[in-house]
């Protein structure tokens, strides 16, 4: 853990991706340190191959490093992009060319995730990712930011605005967690399918997703990859009160899949209407929990 209270911002090379010390910390995040470089390998690919010029910048925080993948104009308003669980600012590539035409992006690598920052896991009912979140602003220089987030981000992005909501001017969600219940009934079959290996784990990505047509091959065979090693968080979101959702003055745009089978999209959809003053709710029919092709809806609203 890094205690400075002045947190530090470096450039990373071009080419790097961090390879994380195989230790106690790392083996809380994959099954086997072979199948943690095969990630990160696959991940600086994705980098490599991102379709505008960006910076890679790591910034120190109480939890350790934290990579940032920033795009857009230097002068454009800020946008900072949270990513799901499993996933890292490659999660973006699809969206960044338009929505860094008009703001400066900041793609986030979340911390205890399979991306390249710290693999720090705090305990989620805490105002430990808040304060991690305020130290990689203040390393950015980041005062009042926009949010996109998705899934995992998505409940990071709501944990962040409801403490801090001067500091958040719009906040865009896709599928996100902690305001609908998480709903289980899919587990034991997931559980199952992964008994036969790769290929139970594509059954199962495929199923928890709802990726199931040609156009989505390329995002399922991701999943696939990082979820055959990765060990995701057993931990159970917390659910955001009526209150705290109350709090939420901003902006808010919330897209939900009808299919969603990990997240109640229909209490979601329910308590947004009813306790966020300012938002606007798309239920997608059809579309499961991973939520692709929204990039013009999300932009205009941002640019609204």
């Amino acid at each position: 853990m890094n205690d400075r209270s002045e947190p530090t911002m470096s450039a990373a090379a071009p080419d790097t991706v961090a390879v994380q010390p195989w230790d106690g910390a790392m083996r809380t995040l994959y099954k086997s340190e072979h199948g943690a470089n095969v990630v990160q390998q696959h991940y600086r690919k994705l980098l490599d191959a991102w379709p505008i010029p960006a910076e890679r910048v790591r910034v120190s925080t109480r939890q350790g490093e934290t990579f940032v993948l920033v795009s857009g104009p230097q002068e454009a308003p800020p946008l900072v992009l949270l990513h799901g669980s499993g996933g890292n600012a490659a999660n973006w590539r699809g969206d960044i060319a338009s929505w860094a035409k008009h703001f400066r992006t900041y793609a986030v690598d979340i911390i205890g995730e399979a991306g390249d920052s710290a693999p720090s896991r705090p305990p989620l009912d805490s105002d430990a990712y808040a304060l991690w979140l305020d130290d990689v602003l203040a390393a950015l220089g980041l005062d009042d930011v926009a949010i996109v987030a998705s899934s995992l981000g998505g409940w990071m992005a709501l944990d962040y605005a409801t403490r801090r909501p001067s500091r958040v001017t719009k906040l865009a969600l896709q599928c996100p967690s902690g305001i609908g219940k998480q709903t289980m009934g899919w587990l034991p079959k997931a559980l199952f399918l992964r008994m036969f290996g790769r290929r139970g784990v594509r059954h199962t990505a495929r199923m928890v997703t709802g990726l199931n047509t040609s156009l989505t091959e390329a995002a399922l065979d991701d999943i696939v990859l990082t979820f055959t090693t990765y060990k995701p968080r057993t931990e159970r979101l917390p659910i955001f009160s009526d209150d705290k959702l109350r709090g939420l003055t901003m902006p808010v745009l919330v897209i939900i899949g009808a299919m969603d089978i990990m997240l109640d999209s229909a209490e979601t959809a329910e308590r947004v209407r009813r306790c966020v003053p300012n938002a606007t709710v798309h239920v997608l029919p059809d579309v499961g929990h991973a939520i692709l092709g929204q990039t013009d809806t999300v932009l205009a609203f941002l640019r609204d």
